[in-house]
């Protein structure tokens, strides 16, 4: 009788385990499925941490770069995202999904990294700049650094260029501590000024930060306007909207829900406003103020742009991901100046002087 018994919990324990190995499969295509290519950490890493937040961020990175590729894709049917998974000899790797040359987009990529090691001598300089200390045994600090970045050049310069970015960071220090922080924003660059889209833009992120608190939004499109100036201009690189960094309260939850929300308004605020402009018909000197606009965005990418910088002073970084963010034409005039009440004239003011556009 024992022994029976024994048999039938035996064959139920491996009708179990086959029941939940049929599952695991099942969960793995549909998580192939959702994604651009298999994450970093792999998925069978990912599921037995998938409580750790790491974990949660990695998937949710991975699942921002599907999302916005494919809303891309599904608005410039006749091209395609070069998929390029890449591994990072001193730990880590990323996915860097391109399209270029398409009807609509003259460029488009969605990058994400998920990176470790230890950490560069000026990088951490450069943290440490920004108030953060950071105490190193042996001179080395270990870290882990995640994200998922994108910048978006239409070919139509009626429609906007836009960039956005959504990372996390871990630090281990001497004694074991481990710092921990989220950065990110979104954010619209229009070749010209159109007040609708400029409203659409902000409210919609306004509504993400809303429903975490409402002292978010005027706050972080403060920092994104104040971040995205090129000071050797006296300008904005673009209309802004939210930016923040270094943010590590009140709690680890709270602040990676906010970042979800955040990541989850980019398909809503940008795509409605390709749709509507993609067609417009554009005269070769708009397409002109488009170039010499781009070569203000390369400028601020290259003297100013704090992600930039990290890539580069990494090493083993991958330079042509770093350097997704540039566009495929940008031009620089001499002495180019546009005519005084002309729509390039009315741009440059709002660049000049941010405005409140939810108000």
């Amino acid at each position: 009788g024992a022994l029976g018994g024994l048999g039938l919990a035996l064959g139920l324990w491996r009708r179990q385990a086959a029941l939940a190995a049929a599952r695991e499969d099942e969960e793995e295509k549909e998580l192939r499925q959702r994604f651009m290519a298999p994450p970093v950490s792999g998925l069978r890493e990912l599921r037995r941490r998938r409580r750790e937040l790491r974990s949660r961020m990695e998937l949710l990175i991975m699942e921002t770069q599907a999302e916005v590729c494919r809303a891309l894709t599904a608005l410039d049917p006749g091209a395609s995202f070069a998929v390029d998974s890449w591994e990072r000899k001193e730990g880590g790797g990323g996915i860097s999904c391109v399209l270029q040359d398409g009807e609509v987009f003259e460029k488009a990529g969605v990058n994400v990294s998920v990176v470790s090691g230890l950490l560069s001598e000026e990088a951490a300089r450069q943290m440490r700049s920004r108030g953060k200390s950071l105490k190193a045994k042996d001179g080395k600090l270990p870290f882990c650094a995640m994200g998922v970045s994108s910048v978006i050049h239409p070919k139509n310069p009626h429609v906007p260029t836009m960039h956005f970015n959504y990372r996390y960071f871990e630090i281990e220090e001497a004694d074991g501590t481990k710092q921990w922080w989220f950065g990110g924003g979104t954010d619209l660059t229009p070749t010209y000024l159109n007040e609708e889209d400029a409203i659409h833009f902000h409210k919609t992120l306004k509504e993400a930060c809303d429903k975490h608190d409402p002292k978010l939004y005027p706050k972080y499109k403060k920092w994104c306007d104040d971040y995205f100036y090129i000071k050797h201009r006296g300008e904005r690189r673009g209309i802004g909207g939210i930016f923040f960094d270094d943010l590590d309260s009140p709690s680890k939850e709270e602040v990676f829900q906010f970042v979800k929300s955040c990541a989850k308004a980019v398909v809503p605020c940008y795509i409605p406003i390709v749709k509507k402009h993609c067609h417009d018909s554009f005269t070769p000197e708009e397409k002109l103020w488009q170039q010499l606009r781009r070569g203000r965005y390369v400028e601020f990418n290259l003297v100013y742009d704090r992600g930039t910088k990290f890539g580069l002073l990494t090493p083993g970084s991958r330079i042509e991901s770093i350097l997704m963010s540039l566009p495929l034409t940008a031009r620089w005039e001499y002495m180019h100046t546009p005519l005084e009440s002309s729509k390039e004239a009315e741009i440059l003011e709002v660049l000049r002087n941010p405005k409140d556009w939810v108000h």
